[in-house]
């Protein structure tokens, strides 16, 4: 990886010059360095603007994020998706003020030791916001280092991400390290694209990037094809009682746990009602829908009907649409009912 050995100069300028102004960048405090990290995570820049806006107002330091209740919490994330991160913040942020009396830890160690914080984002926090020089390998710098180095190995596998981490060590600014490691993921979000063609003539490293020179761009990187996803057929349940509609909270693990949902079942039964020992009159389809997840995706069919009854089973309940749109946070992965949902309770 000898490349590499040429990359940080021009790196460097290039970031100083052509940076985007982003809000964490602007104020790089361990706390919000580590905010917008989580956020960021399978998420796009222009997405997480207005939640790290919203979320530092309700939970601006780790004392208030710790203490935050679990419904306001899951709220301020409806919509971002992988909602265990909401969860692991918030379990970092109570290590935070029992092992670190409050204080966030500045040691890479210490860091890569709270919930949900792994090698990438602990290489982040570390080099951002207290200035030590370790590598943050993520998606887009283990791809702008395989087409630099033109490394023809496969970066979903921990070898790779190991000896990009290891090269990458020996050419990180001592200086700059924060820089750096940024530099190095905005060249991946803007330049060396992942989909599409990389925008070569604009990047700091074309002079000597193996991929570019050897006309490889289109091959690299090399990554195994993911695994086939498992379908479930599901049924949804829009159950409504004059002015609101019925809500369950889901297991406290797993699946979008703990995040409120309209019922929902494995599509084949029928009596699903009857076993949750609720009468509807009449139940109408009401549309489908479809949304994936990492390794499963639910192919959703509606039915709705109006209790004749407000007696709901133990631990569901009655949503109205300003429930809906303050309180009882639904994933979006029953985005595609808004509309009916919205419709018969007048939009939230």
């Amino acid at each position: 990886m000898d490349e590499l050995q040429q990359l940080p100069i021009p790196l460097l300028v290039w970031y100083r010059e052509n940076a985007r102004v982003l809000p964490w960048r602007s104020d790089p405090t361990p706390y919000h360095v580590w905010i917008s990290e989580i956020m960021l995570q399978q998420t796009r820049v222009a997405a997480v603007l207005e939640y790290y806006r919203r979320f530092l107002e309700a939970a601006p330091d780790v004392a208030a994020l710790a203490a935050l209740p679990q419904d306001q919490l899951m709220k301020l994330w409806q919509g971002l998706g992988y909602y265990s991160r909401a969860r692991n913040l918030q379990k970092a942020a109570e290590q935070i003020m029992t092992a670190h009396n409050g204080i966030f830890p500045n040691t890479y160690e210490d860091i890569r030791a709270l919930a949900g914080v792994g090698d990438y984002t602990a290489g982040a926090i570390s080099s951002i916001a207290f200035g030590r020089p370790v590598p943050a390998v993520d998606g887009n710098v283990l791809r702008v280092t395989a087409r630099i180095t033109g490394d023809g190995g496969d970066i979903s596998t921990p070898a790779m991400k190991k000896r990009v981490t290891g090269a990458l060590a020996g050419v990180i600014s001592l200086d700059a390290p924060g820089d750096f490691n940024q530099a190095m993921m905005e060249l991946g979000a803007t330049i060396c694209l992942p989909n599409g063609a990389p925008l070569c003539e604009k990047c700091p490293a074309a002079g000597f990037c193996r991929a570019f020179q050897e006309g490889r761009t289109g091959e690299l990187p090399v990554k195994a094809a993911r695994k086939a996803r498992r379908v479930e057929e599901r049924t949804v349940y829009l159950l409504f009682y004059r002015d609101s509609i019925a809500l369950r909270r889901r297991p406290g693990r797993g699946l979008l746990a703990g995040l409120w949902e309209y019922p929902n079942e494995l599509s084949g039964r029928t009596d699903w009602l009857e076993r949750w020992g609720l009468s509807v009159p009449a139940l109408e389809k009401a549309g489908t829908g479809r949304h994936i997840f990492t390794h499963i995706e639910w192919q959703m069919t509606a039915l709705s009907g109006e209790l004749d009854s407000p007696v709901l089973p133990e631990g569901w309940v009655w949503a109205d649409r300003g429930a809906l749109r303050d309180v009882y946070a639904v994933p979006n992965a029953f985005r595609s009912f808004d509309r009916l949902v919205g419709d018969r309770l007048g939009h939230f």
